[in-house]
């Protein structure tokens, strides 16, 4: 990727941040007293693009030989899924799952240590691989969210067939039966959300390459706060609704 290894920031990886971040605050809508179906959709792409945001930041500390920085990386994804936990069984009161940031973290230690081909690394890597095999059903995304991060970075720097991967495993993250029962009975939204789990990664790998034509805003740390916030803001609306 063109900008995404050098010390800059790279505005196309702040664009494709915020749009995750939006796209993720459409589909919670849903659940805020605005019952539109089409905002299933944009929140197919959400969490590709926040498992890509994970795979070029590694690509970038790579080529700066920055591992250190790579394990703050996974102590703040950590410490705001504790934090996020109970703004998110607040909003949903029933949830099925743990919030979307256990998911990312196991899956920024699985890429990590399959990028340092250290020793070390690949018993951190296969201690994660194992977690994520035992809480599958307890994590958003399950086991094919866990690898999705590994395999947008192996497609990163393996063009062509590889991009199709991420897809794939998207969509086997996001393949509930009501997804399928909805496609079955002709339901465009349920096309239409299959498609994004399909297309969502290729999109955002095509997008890294792009220069936004307008200054982007930087997201540095304090927009982890975002995530735990937006369901608190939620929750506010909905009781306003």
């Amino acid at each position: 990727m063109h900008a995404t290894v050098n010390r800059m920031r790279d505005p196309a990886l702040d664009l494709l941040k915020w749009l995750a971040m939006l796209c993720m605050l459409l589909d919670h809508l849903r659940y805020a007293g605005w019952p539109q179906e089409w905002l299933y959709v944009p929140g197919r792409l959400a969490f590709p693009w926040f498992c890509l945001a994970i795979a070029a930041n590694l690509a970038r500390l790579r080529e700066q030989a920055d591992a250190g920085r790579r394990w703050r990386y996974l102590g703040w994804l950590l410490l705001f899924a504790a934090l996020s936990e109970i703004p998110y069984r607040l909003f949903q009161p029933y949830p099925e799952t743990l919030n979307v940031l256990p998911t990312l973290a196991l899956g920024l230690v699985l890429a990590s240590a399959w990028q340092e081909h250290t020793r070390s690394a690949v018993w951190v890597g296969l201690g994660a691989l194992v977690l994520a095999i035992l809480l599958r059903r307890e994590l958003m995304f399950g086991l094919p969210g866990v690898l999705l991060p590994l395999v947008t970075l192996v497609a990163l720097s393996r063009p062509g067939f590889w991009a199709v991967l991420p897809g794939a495993l998207c969509l086997a993250g996001n393949v509930w039966p009501e997804l399928l029962f909805a496609a079955r009975h002709g339901d465009p939204a349920a096309y239409a959300g299959i498609a994004a789990c399909l297309f969502g990664p290729w999109l955002g790998m095509m997008l890294l390459k792009t220069s936004p034509p307008v200054g982007i805003p930087p997201m540095r740390r304090w927009a982890y706060a975002i995530y735990p916030l937006h369901f608190l803001l939620l929750i506010g609306l909905r009781r306003l609704v």
